[in-house]
């Protein structure tokens, strides 16, 4: 199958061919069509799956034959990065179209907030929004969507997460009833399903490779002590070249003394955390795809909304705190249908939480001793790893 077999409008054809997009994945083999038939539709894929371009170019191609003098399509998106990462693909897609868009969203300067007043008040096409900021613009009075046709909900369980689900509903508030809801989501957890039912009208719902790592990552873990884990890493770094390192943390704390560390040590790295202005974490991030920054240290700010084509090595400096952070995180590298490494470093207190993310997601993940250099580990040991998680548990700011 192509995306020929879709019947999309020849501008935006030319769009997908440009950006290289020949074979549709499977999200959007199966949701591009019930999007074009104007269903409402839950989808749930695991992350790098094409979930944006699988509701993207169904909303793109409608819009490509409505009237266009009001604000056609709705989509929120749980950070920035995402918010930015979605209208980039927006812009690729309708590059041959009359199309206009928006990404709105804080951390911007007084013309960055008047360019999206300027926006929601004469209509661009599509807004891509984060719930704070647009929130911001609807207090103000001048929003107005009452045209409204499309609205979407982009890693809904993500923004759930983060506490945004009043922010949701207010905003629903404002849209007019009759509209196409596309709720997508990696995860399809009891929130999820109520969030859909308050919202969508009898949708249509897709089910794909939830909460499993993509087959071409090869992951190993390191069973270390914590003070082993910044020498770990400057022995993986010196050992063999690779062209893209992404390192997650889960503290920003964290993230800042790694970076530190590492540029002491000569080697050119970047680090994304939410103490940085949204302009500084564009730069840094640019750096990174553009290859001037091969090492890149972040929090999960970045484990869901950064598509980088080649990260060749993902390490977990910390046990993320679930197996959907982990899928999302080691999700970075692998993507569609290439191959990558993901490392995890598991200390004494990690043990349980680890364990209990190979329990949730059926698999066993192959224990690599350490190199000589870095001396021996502790010892793998539930029982252990059980008293100290439950031990620790509660006593560090994340």
């Amino acid at each position: 199958m192509t995306f020929l077999n879709f019947n999309l409008d020849q501008d935006l054809l030319e769009g997908l061919d440009v950006m290289g997009f020949t074979k549709p994945t499977p999200i959007q083999e199966q949701a591009i069509p019930l999007i074009l038939e104007q269903k409402d539709l839950i989808a749930c894929a695991q992350t790098g799956t094409g979930k944006t371009a699988a509701y993207l170019l169904p909303v793109i191609n409608h819009l490509i034959h409505q009237e266009r003098d009001k604000i056609n399509t709705l989509i929120l998106a749980p950070t920035r990065e995402l918010a930015i990462q979605i209208d980039q693909q927006m812009i690729g897609f309708s590059y041959y179209t009359p199309l206009s868009s928006i990404c709105i969203y804080g951390g911007g300067d007084g013309s960055s907030f008047d360019r999206e007043k300027v926006a929601l008040t004469k209509g661009a096409d599509v807004i891509i929004a984060t719930p704070g900021r647009l929130i911001t613009h609807l207090n103000l009075g001048y929003v107005k969507f009452d045209k409204l046709q499309h609205f979407v909900l982009d890693e809904a369980d993500r923004m759930l997460d983060m506490g945004f689900y009043e922010d949701i509903m207010r905003i629903v508030s404002y849209l007019p009833k009759k509209r196409q809801n596309l709720l997508f989501s990696a995860t399809m957890p009891p929130k999820i399903r109520k969030l859909a039912k308050e919202i969508l009208q009898d949708p249509e719902e897709i089910n794909i490779a939830m909460t499993k790592p993509a087959a071409g990552i090869a992951q190993a873990v390191f069973l270390v002590y914590d003070k082993q884990k910044l020498p770990l890493i400057e022995y993986i770094l010196k050992a063999k070249p690779v062209k893209r390192i992404l390192i997650f943390c889960a503290r920003k704390k964290t993230v800042k003394e790694i970076e530190q560390d590492l540029r002491k040590l000569n080697f050119d790295v970047g680090a994304i955390h939410s103490d940085l202005e949204q302009s500084e974490r564009e730069n840094v991030l640019r750096s990174f795809k553009n290859n001037q920054t091969p090492v890149l240290v972040a929090t999960d700010i970045l484990s869901r909304g950064i598509d980088v084509e080649d990260i060749e090595l993902v390490i977990n400096y910390d046990v993320p705190n679930d197996a959907e952070d982990y899928v999302h995180r080691i999700g970075r590298t692998a993507r569609a249908d290439t191959k990558g490494a993901a490392f995890t470093f598991v200390s004494e207190k990690e043990m349980f939480q680890f364990a209990q993310i190979e329990k949730l997601l059926e698999i066993t993940v192959t224990k690599v001793k350490l190199p000589a250099q870095i001396g021996e580990g502790p010892v793998y040991n539930k029982d252990t790893a059980r008293k100290k998680s439950f031990k620790n548990r509660g006593r560090e700011k994340r």
